[in-house]
């Protein structure tokens, strides 16, 4: 994803957690583990095994000392572990707040 794409998307995660009536960045933080358990137990099927896979394979390169781009090269070496974290950021932040209109729903009996 370009840097342009990166901001773009960041943007668009800003404004949905903003929008009002949406919930809070703490509330969608206080909901991954249930979102991942009821995705790894096969209950909440929006987010997929695939899907969940490649956030846990982010969070591995953002925390692995080996890189694409060395860390040691100043400002280059940093801006793909930067790229990284904004993409899980962007779509753990996404995904949990559709996790919990799903569970608001399933709550009113709307969701089988």
């Amino acid at each position: 994803m370009s840097k342009a794409g990166r901001a773009t998307a960041a943007y668009r995660a800003y404004k949905e957690v903003s929008r009002p009536g949406s919930p809070g960045p703490m509330a969608r933080i206080r909901a991954l583990p249930r979102m991942i358990g009821g995705a790894l137990r096969g209950e909440y099927r929006d987010l997929g095994k695939s899907k969940l896979t490649l956030m846990g394979l982010g969070i591995l390169y953002i925390v692995s000392p080996i890189d694409v781009i060395p860390d040691f090269l100043p400002l280059i070496g940093v801006t793909d572990d930067f790229g990284v974290f904004l993409w899980l950021m962007t779509s753990l932040l996404g995904e949990s707040g559709r996790y919990l209109d799903w569970e608001h729903k399933k709550v009113r009996g709307e969701v089988l």
